[in-house]
């Protein structure tokens, strides 16, 4: 009998974001402990000594809603912490004060750009349709970080080092639901998540500082199909792999390479065992990123084996509506809006867009810079999109920079544009028709093939554009 298998990866994410306020989430302590003397950022409430009471970070308060706010969370009017018990070296009270039965937010959702492939039959070429896809949040709750364990070697013995710097910083943990299919939607939600809280200011998510870390749940859908398709005796079973959590992930590339590799490993061992998915069989593993493989840790506990209850010295928290509004009144435009205005506004391209709204810093000044502009005279032929093109290709350093020096440089250096915007176009495809051994040298790699096509196209429109414009749009209809 002929056996068919569907493999269908299933993925969620935990994120955990450090908030960068002054003072840690239930005490005064210095927050900034990166790059500190060990266990010099820390008091009796950090390390847990009998008789400290902790003291709830409004602010870290106030921006865990906002990130929830951000991502379609709906707020819980009435919310409390919690002490999640487990016992482990870096945690020295013996529990962790996080949230769990009544988060701060709950019930969002992120929209992201999922490639979805296809294959035509009557051509055997493959295509891509550019799909949104709405990854619902779970939860966005706030809780204490633990401290940080380092694995050393001391006077010839291997032994394990704790520093309480990091214990009690304010954490975000934001919990998807189960909804990724692909390694490439887990990258793309997580850049875009990146982006969002970087834009709000409450985070600087530096994930080599581990501000920003990751954390994937995956396991797979295999079925399986016997007999021919629409037959009469065809039958379709269903399994589900074990759990596995991928603990403390530092890098989008390492978040990838673990999912792949966890994939290609739970549908070997499916294959060789049938071990499916049941209560208490989830497992947590390390990413080795040397050799790309996961290292077991130990088995992963279920919720009530963190006994859960009420922390009974911090009261319960209560949101009016008038708070929360003006939480929603501070938030800026985010990535998506500032990106459809500036095409709207400017006429830029939706890659120069996206290229410019990457970071919020250079879409400021990149803005700054097209305002300053209308107020600086024989400034007619400088267009927002030229303005564009010198920050994108980095031609001024923008820390150093002013937007009205900048304009400066750039009315001192370009002359005015008389082609217009399709006729440049159409001479530079006439030029690649006529050269595509140079066209297919550039996509090889070969940067040489570029500034022939450049020349070219000059030749070709006798000099009436700037050689960085022609450059720049030369690049773009490779790329594309």
């Amino acid at each position: 009998m002929n056996e068919n298998l569907k493999i269908e990866p299933i993925i969620g994410l935990e994120v955990h974001v450090g908030l960068k306020t002054n003072s840690k989430m239930f005490c005064g302590c210095d927050a900034f402990y990166f790059g500190q003397e060990p266990n010099t950022h820390c008091c009796p409430v950090c390390l847990g000594l009998p008789g400290a009471l902790p003291v709830p970070n409004k602010k870290a308060i106030d921006w865990c809603i906002l990130i929830g706010l951000v991502l379609n969370c709906q707020v819980n009017k009435e919310s409390y912490f919690e002490r999640k018990n487990y016992f482990y070296p870096d945690l020295a009270k013996g529990y962790q004060i996080s949230q769990y039965n009544k988060p701060l937010t709950y019930g969002g959702w992120l929209e992201i750009k999922s490639e979805i492939r296809s294959t035509k039959s009557e051509t055997n070429s493959k295509s891509q349709i550019t799909n949104i896809k709405k990854i619902r949040i779970n939860r966005v709750h706030m809780e204490e970080d633990t401290g940080k364990l380092t694995h050393a070697e001391v006077n010839g013995e291997k032994v394990s080092l704790v520093d309480f710097n990091r214990s009690g910083v304010p954490l975000v943990e934001i919990v998807s639901e189960p909804d990724f299919n692909d390694t490439e939607e887990v990258v793309t939600y997580l850049k875009k998540l990146h982006q969002i809280i970087r834009y709000l200011g409450v985070s600087d998510a530096d994930m080599e500082k581990g501000t920003m870390r990751l954390e994937p749940t995956i396991n797979l859908k295999i079925s399986t199909s016997s007999g021919k398709t629409g037959l009469r005796g065809a039958s379709t079973k269903v399994f589900y792999t074990p759990l596995v959590e991928i603990k403390n992930i530092n890098s989008f590339r390492f978040v990838k390479q673990a999912l792949e590799y966890e994939i290609k490993r739970q549908a070997e061992e499916f294959a060789k065992t049938k071990t499916v998915k049941t209560t208490g069989n989830k497992t947590t593993v390390g990413f080795n990123e040397e050799k790309r493989i996961t290292v077991l840790q130990r088995s992963k506990e279920e919720a009530n084996d963190y006994r859960y209850f009420p922390e009974p010295d911090i009261p319960p928290m209560e949101f009016s509506q008038s708070q929360i509004s003006n939480l929603k009144s501070q938030i800026c435009e985010l990535p998506d809006t500032k990106i459809a205005r500036f095409i709207k506004d400017y006429g830029l391209t939706e890659y120069d867009a996206n290229i410019l709204c990457d970071s919020k810093d250079v879409a400021e000044y990149y803005e700054k810079t097209v305002n300053s502009k209308q107020t600086t005279d024989n400034s007619k032929q400088i267009t927002p999109k030229i303005i564009a093109n010198w920050i994108i290709n980095k031609k001024a350093d923008i820390s150093k920079v002013s937007p009205e020096e900048l304009v400066k440089t750039i009315q001192n250096k370009t002359r005015t544009v008389s082609l217009p915007d399709e006729e440049l176009e159409k001479a530079i495809k006439k030029v690649f028709e006529a050269n595509p051994k140079a066209v297919s040298d550039y996509k090889s790699g070969k940067e040489n093939a570029l500034m022939f096509l450049v020349g070219q196209v000059m030749r070709e429109i006798k000099g009436q554009a700037e050689a960085d414009i022609i450059k720049m749009r030369v690049q773009k209809l490779l790329n594309i």
